[in-house]
């Protein structure tokens, strides 16, 4: 079972900083994600999701190249290239992985201009090794949501949190 975890920043770009730093801890085998998200609120009050795969482009490629394949088949390789990648396009934008696009927005509405948020869908994590690597984020945010148990959520905010 995934944990969701959301922690809020005062400013538009670390929480840019943290998904980099769990990524990388991501590629050392210390958390596993199936999603990642950074919600910005500018200072006019738009709420921005930026996913860190963009199904859409992945759509286009993916379709792409099954429109080629087949229209090498019926002798005519752009079309189908142009048809694939359009049909790819439409369905990535249609698809939504993870965490609910809806609920990020609704959250990112109650947030301050000119703040982030990160959210994080993580499956499995060695916690204190994690935790170790955030250290540099610490007193930057502020945990606004967690599925974590108690104990669990009380390291995060204890690590996070402090200043």
């Amino acid at each position: 079972m995934s944990n969701l975890i959301v922690i809020v920043f005062d400013d538009e770009h670390t929480a840019f900083e943290m998904r980099t730093a769990l990524v990388k801890m991501q590629k050392e085998y210390l958390i596993e994600m199936e999603d990642a998200v950074v919600v910005t609120k500018n200072d006019a009050g738009k709420v921005q999701l930026h996913q860190a795969v963009n199904l859409t482009a992945a759509g286009a490629v993916g379709g792409g190249f099954w429109g080629t394949l087949i229209g090498l088949l019926f002798l005519n390789p752009l079309l189908g290239a142009a048809v694939g990648a359009g049909a790819g396009a439409l369905s990535g934008l249609f698809t939504d992985i993870g965490i609910d696009d809806k609920e990020m927005k609704k959250a990112g509405e109650s947030f301050t201009p000119g703040s982030s948020a990160l959210f994080v869908l993580v499956r499995k994590a060695t916690n204190d090794k994690v935790l170790d690597g955030l250290k540099e984020f610490a007193g930057k945010g502020k945990v606004f949501q967690t599925s974590l148990s108690k104990d669990d959520e009380a390291s995060l905010r204890a690590a996070l949190e402090k200043v």
